[in-house]
């Protein structure tokens, strides 16, 4: 998992955001983490995990307009992030072994 060097650290950070308290509940930032997120952001997240550098103040904009917080936002786009590329560690790590 994450290779073993770095596995302790990961699982520290794994941990501070998704189960330390947050405006997001644990069970959300599991779920966007794991590539479920609820359906007001499946949108977003998608393209939080594929194509980061298009997000927009726009589509943050929209968000808030539908009554997402700064705070919650941000959650989820930390955990979307992190999911995505704990996934893509993954994966590279298994093309290498």
């Amino acid at each position: 998992m994450a290779g073993e060097r770095h596995a302790e650290v990961v699982d520290a950070l794994r941990r501070a955001v998704l189960e330390s308290a947050g405006a997001l509940s644990r069970e959300a930032r599991r779920a966007i983490f794991g590539g479920r997120p609820p359906n007001e952001l499946a949108t977003y997240v998608d393209k939080i995990e594929r194509h980061a550098y298009r997000v927009t103040d726009e589509d943050v904009a929209e968000l808030r307009a539908l009554g997402q917080s700064d705070d919650e936002l941000f959650e989820a786009t930390v955990s979307a992030a992190l999911g995505a590329g704990l996934r893509r560690l993954e994966a590279g790590l298994g093309t290498l072994r």
